[in-house]
């Protein structure tokens, strides 16, 4: 797999989102912050690495159950009104 800088990927063995922010052909240089808010960087290879998900894409999800519970929430009122 092709990675590019701005990438976010994990290790296929678990572990934290990281991103990419360089791609050289000894490994893909990877920065993310530790569990006490340390800094990390360094270049790992490649084949470890798996595309990961993106916190948009978790935000995106949340903010759409939380519109079908809004909508949800206001078909019941209008139940209520003409009831």
């Amino acid at each position: 797999m092709t990675f590019q800088p701005g990438d976010v990927v994990a290790l296929k063995s678990g572990g934290q989102p990281m991103t990419v922010a360089n791609v050289a052909d000894e490994g893909v240089e990877c920065i993310w912050i530790g569990e006490e808010g340390e800094l990390f960087r360094e270049t790992i290879p490649s084949i470890v690495l798996l595309a990961a998900e993106t916190f948009e894409a978790d935000d995106e999800e949340d903010q759409d159950a939380e519109d079908d519970r809004s909508e949800a929430e206001e078909d019941d009122t209008e139940v209520r009104k003409i009831a």
